[in-house]
């Protein structure tokens, strides 16, 4: 049945790239569904949570892909993937820092991505069961790895928290010292290194996988 596949969101202004990445997911068990705008694209996604996944191209009118990623990283962590003509360093990471899970450049293979959007389900579906082994207790101020306690300081909580509430977003040390420490804090950012450091000790080999450090940037949580 068409409504069991997996809804896959492509939001690019190019009708005929639209068509072709289209027939190829529905040749590969997806069902495609189109926005030729980000800010369409965004709309979608806010009234739609069974989309699977969304392909979002940088360069659309009155909402470029940058834009629509972070508004959708606002309330959702659905998988994105950016297509983009520009190949440079800087725009992958902007990318990623955006909320991207993957980053495909144009001209690219339809059957490559394909499998790219295979690739980051599957990621996807093991991160799920991977943060099962984590519970925050936001309340209570209560962290429980594998059932058993573990202690925190406030701050490292608070980093935790940030992290986990906004998985796969890159924060700047900048970011999390002000949403942390506060604007006025006089620290800089070895204090950030040194508490993420001490965050992933406690959580053992969680904290190692999936506390990611971006480097020259910051940090991100992978579920």
């Amino acid at each position: 049945m068409e409504n069991s596949k997996p809804k896959i969101l492509i939001a690019d202004d190019e009708p005929l790239l639209c068509e072709l990445m289209s027939d190829f997911l529905n040749k590969s068990g997806f069902n495609p569904i189109t926005a030729n705008d980000g800010s369409v694209a965004v709309d979608m996604v806010r009234a739609d949570r069974s989309v699977a996944l969304v392909i979002l191209d940088v360069m659309m009118p009155e909402m470029d892909g940058w834009e629509a990623c972070q508004k959708i990283r606002e309330f959702s962590d659905v998988p994105i993937i950016m297509l983009t003509a520009r190949s440079e360093e800087y725009d992958q990471l902007f990318g990623f820092e955006a909320g991207a899970d993957d980053y495909v450049t144009k001209p690219f293979s339809p059957s490559v991505l394909v499998k790219r959007v295979e690739a980051v389900l599957r990621r996807g579906k093991k991160d799920k069961g991977n943060s099962e082994r984590l519970l925050i207790n936001y309340d209570a101020y209560s962290v429980k790895l594998d059932g058993q306690p573990v202690e925190l300081t406030a701050k490292e909580f608070e980093l935790l928290q940030l992290l986990h509430k906004n998985p796969r977003r890159v924060f700047t040390r900048s970011q999390l010292l002000d949403a942390v420490w506060g604007y006025d804090y006089d620290g800089d950012s070895r204090t950030v290194d040194s508490h993420i450091a001490r965050l992933r000790d406690k959580l053992a080999d969680y904290g190692t996988a999936h506390i990611k450090t971006v480097y020259g940037i910051g940090y991100k949580f992978e579920l």
